[in-house]
């Protein structure tokens, strides 16, 4: 226990300052990285960041601030992050050490959004209330962690919150970072009563609480209107196939015939009704698709046979001034085989589906010489099945927002994300991947049909309920009749304007600041 004039304050570490600073920093990112899938739960992030405000309380250098939170942001990443080094290690043929290495790496630059967000809680100490400053510095930082080289938004804050229905209904309006505000506004009042038992920290918890109470009630009104209308709107059936196929095997030129047969098996076993939509994974067809030859003329016999439509994954090509283009892309087959349409993946994965900075620093081509170099498509232009529209998001693209909400304003009828997650093994990936996924169904009020080489498909209404999900590494289908939802919403049609709203809010704070440092010098 240490004292201070009439002050007495609990060391729960029984260390120093600085080492219980650094506990409380360390704590906070092992509840952030447990408010998310696999190994944690949601409702850890509504005090994951208490134990950082803990850390700051008494700091008042922008130096160890920035230390503390950066330290934060290395346990959280690093835990959320692992997988990482199985991915390169495995597939882009990396050494171990490499792994390690471009993990702790990728961790380190994420957590300088954690040390920035600690730095400006400490500048802004004294001049700002934390209530007002930590959410709307937290959602302008992840912002910028989301966008900025082209942008890592895997698992922002509020993210943690995909299995509470109800709390996630308010993304059709403010999207993903009006949680991630919530969610601080949360930990700022438990911080605050943690740390004073006065009647202004009881008004502030009673405020939160009222707002929290509001969100619930917003997010029960909406889930009634929107199954309201998912009852009224017209349907159609759609068949998801888990072929299970290893990576090992997969482009393996002896093994095409079997991943073939399996895929037909499993579809002739799904499509029940004439007009449903089959789905096979990303790549989950193993060669050029646009050369003639058996396999091709197998897929393609397939939608006459079942009397339905077939959307797949594969590689595609196309001449370019330079000399071959290749895509990552989806094609769309007519009950009658003919090809309805292709989709030609937009946002690439770097250092997954092509390699930037190759010219400038010629190493870097030996050190991921496992890695595809695809070009982009040239836009999100929803595929057509008669009257209807498909909205096809190829593997990273089901975590951005914004190609989803291009569908929707480009009146697509639903959402189908396609993807191969047999990369992750049985890591906290291909949950995580998932839970991202469900937030472009609430976004847009739009139905989502996911389906994974090895798992996790699954089928996802426009309240963002799982309606049905597979195991990992299990060959399966899905099939369901799904609901062809218009619905508008105000985070479709106007994206993320609650963080511009936020950015000028910040500067807003910033002046408020400097106009309050300058009164305390005068006096």
């Amino acid at each position: 226990m240490k004292t201070n004039g009439n002050n007495i304050k609990p060391d729960w570490t029984g260390g120093t300052p600085q080492t219980r600073d650094f506990f409380f920093a360390l704590l906070c990112g092992i509840l952030f990285f447990l408010s998310f899938p696999r190994f944690g739960f949601g409702v850890i992030a509504w005090i994951a960041l208490v134990p950082l405000f803990v850390a700051l309380n008494n700091v008042s250098s922008l130096s160890r601030a920035l230390l503390l939170g950066w330290t934060a942001g290395m346990a959280a990443y690093i835990g959320m992050l692992y997988w990482i080094a199985h991915v390169v290690v495995n597939y882009g043929y990396l050494p171990l050490v490499l792994g390690v290495i471009l993990t702790i790496l990728l961790a380190g630059y994420l957590s300088v959004y954690f040390a920035l967000f600690a730095a400006g809680i400490v500048y802004f100490r004294g001049r700002v209330p934390l209530y007002l400053a930590a959410p709307v510095l937290w959602i302008c930082l992840e912002h910028l962690k989301s966008g900025l080289f082209t942008g890592f938004p895997w698992e922002n804050l509020g993210y943690s919150q995909f299995s509470n229905l109800l709390f996630i209904q308010m993304a059709d309006i403010t999207g993903v970072p009006g949680l991630s505000f919530l969610i601080v506004l949360l930990n700022v009042a438990f911080f605050t009563l943690l740390r004073e038992r006065s009647k202004k920290s009881l008004a502030l918890a009673l405020a939160v609480f009222l707002i929290w109470s509001g969100v619930y009630a917003y997010g029960a009104m909406r889930i009634r209107e929107i199954r309201q209308s998912m009852g009224n709107a017209r349907s159609m059936d759609v068949s998801l196939i888990q072929g299970n196929i290893e990576q090992a095997v997969k482009w393996n030129q002896d093994f095409q015939t079997e991943t073939i047969r399996i895929y037909e098996e499993l579809s002739l076993r799904g499509a029940k009704a004439p007009g449903t939509l089959i789905v096979w994974p990303e790549t989950a067809v193993p060669f050029n698709f646009q050369e003639p030859g058996v396999l091709r003329a197998r897929v393609r016999q397939l939608p006459s046979q079942t009397k339905s439509w077939l959307l797949f994954g594969s590689v595609s090509y196309a001449a370019a001034p330079a000399g071959t283009d290749y895509f990552n892309s989806a094609f769309l087959l007519s009950p009658g085989g003919d090809l309805a349409g292709k989709y030609d993946k937009v946002h690439l994965v770097p250092y997954g589906e092509y390699v930037p900075l190759r010219t400038l620093f010629p190493f870097v081509s030996s050190l991921a010489s496992g890695i595809g170099d695809f070009a982009a498509g040239k836009g999100y232009f929803p595929l057509r099945m008669d009257e209807k529209k498909i909205g096809v998001l190829i593997c990273y693209e089901g975590i951005l927002p914004q190609a989803a909400r291009r569908y929707k304003n480009a009146a697509a009828d639903v959402l189908v994300n396609i993807t191969n997650d047999a990369w992750f093994g049985r890591t906290s990936a291909p949950y995580q991947h998932l839970s991202m996924s469900v937030f472009r169904a609430v976004e847009t009020r739009l139905c989502l049909a996911r389906a994974a080489n090895t798992g996790i498909s699954a089928l996802v209404d426009p309240t963002g309920r799982i309606l049905a999900q597979t195991k990992l590494f299990e060959r399966d289908t899905i099939t369901g009749r799904i609901p062809l939802m218009q619905t508008p919403t105000l985070y479709a049609r106007y994206g993320d304007w609650f963080v511009w709203a936020g950015f000028i809010g910040l500067a807003g704070l910033f002046l408020w600041s400097l106009t309050r440092r300058k009164r305390n010098v005068r006096r």
